[in-house]
């Protein structure tokens, strides 16, 4: 993990401002960057993570554009525990409390491999590293009553999920590994609501969006097909995609908005809390993934 120097800037003194901190995982790209620059808009305090310097460097550009006071970006490979533990702990330590936690990041892959913990990488990157970066940071969210937002997907509802999937790449598919680590975001969150004890934790769906980075490493022609679809025209495609943007409206409103302040364990599709699939609402599959979690993370 490595850290880019925070960038302070002086807007107007009389400027009404958030005093909020927001952590934004997924950043660099899609609803994450999205997500970071309207909440800096608002004037959060807005920590941006991404997975490489370089567009990085392009995001504290646009953060800069938006006038925001202060802003942050850090690099961090998900696919690495540790990355994501020095992240966490960069945060804790610059921080005392954090408004928000945005767990947006994920990661799609046409190809099977297991990480150095010996867990399939999709669920390593899409559940693991956000269970981790939670539970590191749980102190810092409670602190400030704040709220841990999960990015989710309605694909969800196709998965087939057991525990032992997750640590084998026998028979490996793409779209199913990713509806599986979206199935454990969304038990994730009814288990960490359940746990937690001055914070709030919601999941939702951005919708599709072709344009958000997901499919970088999708075959070749699953990304032309991916590129079409981003250069059409929207009067062609709103019936079935969505921009970043419009994903990005359900993370803000679950990070920030007073309507949602109590609102806890609830799995949301824009602004309305959804049905999950049947199998979500099992406490004792919630149990099991959580207990398995830590297992995981704690050889490490």
């Amino acid at each position: 993990m490595s850290s880019r120097p925070p960038r302070e800037q002086s807007n107007s003194p009389d400027e009404n401002r958030s005093a909020s901190t927001v952590l934004v995982t997924g950043a660099t790209d899609g609803v994450g960057r999205a997500t970071a620059l309207e909440l800096a808009r608002r004037g959060a305090t807005v920590i941006a993570h991404g997975r490489s310097d370089a567009k990085a460097q392009s995001l504290e550009s646009a953060l800069a554009a938006t006038g925001t006071a202060d802003y942050e970006t850090v690099i961090a490979d998900f696919t690495e525990l540790d990355d994501v533990r020095e992240l966490a702990d960069h945060v804790a330590f610059r921080y005392d409390r954090l408004d928000a936690l945005v767990n947006n990041a994920g990661a799609f892959f046409e190809s099977g491999e297991l990480t150095a913990e010996g867990v399939e990488r999709t669920i390593a990157v899409n559940h693991l590293a956000p269970f981790v970066l939670t539970d590191r940071l749980r102190d810092r969210i409670e602190a400030a009553n704040g709220r841990v937002v999960t990015t989710a997907s309605a694909i969800h509802h196709r998965a087939e999920f057991a525990i032992a999937d997750l640590e084998t790449t026998t028979d490996y598919d793409g779209m199913d590994a990713y509806a599986r680590s979206k199935f454990a975001n969304v038990l994730f969150t009814y288990q960490l609501a359940e746990r937690l004890d001055r914070a709030t934790a919601n999941c939702f769906h951005p919708g599709f969006i072709p344009s958000s980075g997901l499919y970088r490493n999708a075959s070749l022609p699953v990304r032309l097909f991916m590129a079409v679809l981003s250069a059409l025209p929207s009067v062609l495609t709103d019936r079935f995609t969505a921009s970043a943007e419009a994903g990005a409206e359900t993370a803000v409103y679950l990070a920030t908005s007073g309507e949602v302040a109590d609102v806890t364990g609830q799995y949301f599709d824009g602004t309305e809390s959804a049905e999950s699939a049947p199998k979500t609402y099992d406490e004792a599959l919630q149990q099991r993934l959580w207990e398995w979690s830590e297992s995981v993370v704690a050889d490490v």
